[in-house]
């Protein structure tokens, strides 16, 4: 085999065989299929497609070109992912609650991608906390704790780090079969018995639509449950952020709210819908009324907040966390109030531009080698719908800088609309699919 007969073929709009594609993944890894061969092979599937088995074929190949992880552990492995939006630290609570019902969760987290914060960041904003750790000490604290919330090895998916930085600068990013296989190569490779997919849509979603998060959740469920997965996908609405605060610090801040106020918020209807479904396919719960009243209780009754305790030790963080929460998270040198310009309701966010003030206050990264500020953001932002009077906070921020500060508010400013009448608020969950 080589590669121009692979590439060839894409052009000529024939898929290749599973062991072509093994094997230019294989090479991928290696090195031996150059950036020029990497690339036209992207477009060339960016142009025609694979179809659904050609994409589960990539899928697996990519999945093994580097480890696959196993578990010697006493219970079901399972995992959530989300595709990325603004204010949405769902990870930090479903993790703990899922491993306070039995389950044991190693889920591989990324960085911030665009306008979305990741979660690795969120957080490495707990001082000690090192989310970079060994395959033998994952296992150790998976063991310890029932979850474990890291960024992935250079050995998890090498094929899809070597293609995901190609398809970066040949345009061919929003692939649906790249996108895809991108996705599941490295959440396979932590071999889940059962996994969710938390697919984003609105604008603070890279699907601005529920059409195109459909046509997203249903390529991914229908992919991985081809490689062997149980795999299901929840549709939740990004048409305004999650949490109403944005940035590192100020998301953990609002998790730690919610697990020892016991109190119910978006945060927790999520959690509760995903890990419902979780609990359900992995054999936990017999119905997702069931798990969603589960994760929710656990949620309310500070079990979560013990456990997740438990887990930012094992990594690093403070022994005490959870006790003194607000005492150990940095606090940015500027807060001040954005006051509406004027009264009415809360009508529409521009998600995507709230994502970039954060990123411009220093809390997300323009190029890979940028420093994060795990203090600034933003928080307090009003929800959609919420009538607020002229002059009234609806958000505050948290700069470096004072000149920083303004121009972020100016940034919130024009991200916000205010409508004269009551608005519709959307559901926060849009549909299921399941496998």
């Amino acid at each position: 085999m080589d590669a121009r007969s692979i590439i060839a073929k894409l052009r000529r709009e024939e898929v290749p065989s599973s062991e072509e594609l093994y094997w230019f993944a294989q090479g991928l890894a290696d090195g031996s299929v150059s950036d020029a061969q990497a690339g036209a092979f992207a477009m060339a599937v960016c142009m025609g497609g694979l179809g659904s088995k050609g994409r589960a074929d990539l899928t697996i190949a990519m999945r093994d070109s580097g480890d696959v992880l196993s578990w010697d552990v006493d219970g079901p492995v399972i995992d959530k992912h989300s595709t990325g939006g603004v204010g949405d630290c769902v990870s930090l609570l479903l993790a703990p609650a899922l491993a306070e019902c039995g389950a044991y969760v190693p889920m591989i987290s990324g960085r911030g991608l665009g306008h979305t914060g990741g979660t690795l960041d969120k957080l490495e904003a707990i001082p000690g906390v090192s989310t970079q750790i060994g395959q033998d000490r994952l296992q150790q604290v998976l063991r310890d704790t029932g979850a474990a919330i890291v960024g992935a090895t250079g050995q998890i998916a090498p094929a899809d780090r070597r293609l995901y930085a190609v398809r970066d600068v040949t345009a061919t990013v929003e692939s649906l079969d790249l996108i895809t296989a991108s996705i599941l190569s490295k959440k396979l490779a932590v071999s889940p018995d059962a996994l969710v997919l938390d697919v984003k849509a609105g604008s603070g979603a890279f699907m601005k639509t529920v059409e195109a998060a459909r046509d997203l959740a249903k390529a991914l469920t229908e992919t991985a449950n081809a490689a062997g997965c149980r795999t299901s996908a929840v549709i939740t609405d990004m048409s305004q952020p999650l949490a109403p605060a944005l940035g590192n610090a100020l998301e953990v801040a609002e998790v730690m709210k919610v697990l020892t106020s016991g109190n119910i918020s978006p945060l927790v209807e999520i959690s509760a819908e995903l890990g419902g479904v979780l609990l359900v396919d992995a054999g936990l719960c017999d119905t997702l009324e069931e798990g969603r009243t589960r994760i929710a209780k656990i949620i309310r009754d500070g079990k979560a907040a013990e456990r997740f305790g438990r887990m930012m030790a094992a990594v690093g963080g403070p022994v005490q966390f959870v006790d003194n929460w607000a005492r150990f998270l940095p606090e940015a040198n500027v807060i001040q109030e954005v006051s509406a310009p004027c009264g009415g309701y809360i009508a529409a966010f521009d998600g995507e531009a709230l994502g970039l003030t954060v990123v411009s206050l220093g809390g997300g990264r323009q190029v890979e080698s940028d420093i994060i500020d795990p203090a600034v953001g933003i928080s307090g932002l009003l929800r959609l719908g919420c009538r607020v009077a002229k002059g009234e906070p609806i958000a505050v921020v948290h700069a470096a800088r004072e000149d920083v500060a303004r121009r972020a508010e100016a940034g919130i400013l024009a991200s916000v609309t205010i409508s004269d009448t009551p608005v519709e608020v959307p559901d926060l969950v849009h549909e299921r699919i399941t496998a």
